[in-house]
């Protein structure tokens, strides 16, 4: 097993490598960029349909990822020198290949260089935000696995019964509901849209969370954090629990369970100690899309409606912004993490199965 850890770790650094080389590559032939946004700014062409945070900056601090050869049309009336000394501020005065090969060098040691526009380190950024998106992923992730397995066990003991009958209903329902559409329900619930002003609308935490004890900073937190989990969470759990209940429908069913009946051990002991070993491999495979999805995506909606500034908020205003070494290290990051999770779950599965071994598939 540490020889197929350890090659699994070697083969992250080509992925890398090439999800990197791909995004740089669309970034030279995408029109647009930095300094034609910042061209754009000086003439009061800019719609400023998005923030850019903290003004200025050491903008020759910035790391070099973007086009050099698109100029904003407007720009055309501006001074040539000028132009060009703003080109140079942001390195793309260099070739493509010196600027790629920087990146590369640079993102190896975990350098990700300043925002372009913020002025700030771009792995500042990302930490500060950070702990907004690991709240909401983690605990989505945590909420619809601790729901929908137990229901979907459920629902393949008493299959085709009424409770499968209007459980299926429920969870299909609150699949077609968008989270951003029940997340405005509960804001205007709960949050003193119309009725109750019981939630707060904006971060983590009060403004004096420091002064609480610690019991209080607990309840503080979680008072913070429900009304945008549940409203990530509510169709989040219908995949794995069809999943978990087909599972363990197919494991049901086999041979191995009707002798284990026969021999006289208890439903529950059939179920835990034979079937659920086996029917939960197919659902450990779905963790880490799970998992990625629960952090990433469909978190800008619900980071906006509740006022919550994490890397979903961050990574759109940055893109928008063409803010490219925050939109950069952000692809990296989230790249890399979901990579070490599909190990873990490989790992996963050898504690779960003992049986299962990767050295001898050669993966």
């Amino acid at each position: 097993m540490f020889a197929y850890v350890i090659r699994r770790l070697l083969l992250m650094i080509p992925t890398l490598l090439g999800i990197l080389c791909i995004s740089f590559m669309i970034a030279q032939i995408a029109p647009g960029g930095p300094v034609d946004r910042l061209m754009a700014q000086i003439q009061g062409l800019d719609s400023g349909g998005s923030r850019v945070g903290g003004g200025g900056g050491d903008l020759g601090a910035a790391q070099n990822v973007s086009s050099a050869d698109s100029l904003y049309r407007g720009g055309q009336g501006l001074d040539e020198q000028m132009i060009k000394e703003l080109n140079a501020q942001f390195g793309f005065d260099k070739p493509w290949y010196e600027r790629l090969g920087k990146m590369l060098k640079d993102y190896g040691m975990f350098d990700f260089g300043k925002s372009f526009f913020r002025g700030r380190p771009v792995i500042e950024l990302i930490a500060e935000k950070l702990p907004v998106s690991i709240t909401l992923g983690l605990w989505m992730t945590l909420l619809s696995y601790l729901i929908s397995i137990p229901l979907g066990i459920r629902k393949a003991v008493r299959d085709g019964s009424k409770f499968d009958t209007w459980t299926s209903a429920i969870v299909i329902l609150g699949y077609a509901i968008p989270s951003f559409l029940f997340a405005i329900l509960l804001v205007v619930l709960f949050a003193g849209g119309s009725f109750w002003q019981i939630f707060p609308l904006r971060g983590l935490t009060s403004e004096n969370f420091d002064q609480l004890s610690m019991s209080g900073k607990i309840l503080d937190y979680i008072w913070h954090i429900i009304l945008p989990v549940t409203a990530m969470t509510i169709g989040a759990f219908a995949t794995t629990t069809f999943l978990t209940k087909n599972s363990f429908l197919d494991e049901i069913r086999k041979q191995y369970v009707q002798t284990a009946r026969m021999k006289g051990l208890a439903e529950r002991q059939v179920l835990y100690g034979h079937v659920f070993r086996n029917a939960m491999l197919i659902v450990i495979a779905g963790f880490p899309g799970a998992f990625i999805h629960a952090f990433f995506t469909g978190s800008l909606l619900i980071e906006t409606i509740f006022n919550l500034d994490g890397l979903g908020l961050l990574s759109y205003e940055s893109i928008v912004n063409r803010d490219y070494p925050v939109v950069f290290a952000s692809l990296y990051i989230f790249a890399l993490m979901g990579l070490i999770v599909n190990l873990l779950s490989d790992l996963t599965y050898t504690w779960i199965d003992p049986r299962i071994d990767f050295e001898t598939r050669g993966v």
